[in-house]
């Protein structure tokens, strides 16, 4: 009976770790991109009315989103000659709108609107987005919601 010595696994050669090493920092590399740049082109801004205008003359006919609370009384017309002023609580900033905002556009409620500052103060503005309420109740069975709008109007 003769006794085999026990074959022990074959070493990884040490240029295959490096390379393994280099993929892996390859694929995160390439992932880490991906996210960063797509959460870069996610992200929206908006200036608020005091920001807007303390930034000077310099802001006149330059695009810029604009977001604050539609003041209550202040909405007037219709698109495309819709007028309301948008405040932050300090300032006020009188905005005029071609764009028709959605159904759920009213007074009290805070806007996001994008287009360039007038040399008269005015914003005027290429769109209007309302922000909407987050809460969501189902309607009972066989209820009809309560917000249902009229298709017709």
């Amino acid at each position: 009976m003769t006794l085999a010595r026990p074959v022990l696994p074959p070493l990884p050669p040490r240029g295959r770790r490096w390379g393994l090493l280099a993929g892996v920092a390859v694929v995160v590399g390439v992932i880490g991109y991906l996210a960063f740049s797509s959460v870069g082109n996610a992200l929206v801004y908006y200036l608020t009315p005091t920001e807007l205008l303390a930034r000077g003359p310099a802001e006149v006919g330059k695009t810029e989103r604009l977001g604050g609370l539609v003041k209550v009384g202040s909405i007037s017309g219709e698109a495309p000659d819709l007028s309301f002023i948008l405040t932050d609580g300090i300032t006020e900033i009188s905005v005029h709108a071609a764009a028709a905002p959605t159904r759920s556009f009213r007074e009290g409620i805070g806007a996001v609107v994008e287009g360039e500052l007038r040399a008269d103060g005015v914003f005027e503005a290429t769109q209007v987005i309302v922000k909407h309420d987050e809460n969501y109740v189902a309607p009972s069975a066989g209820g009809l919601p309560t917000q249902a709008f009229d298709p017709g109007s």
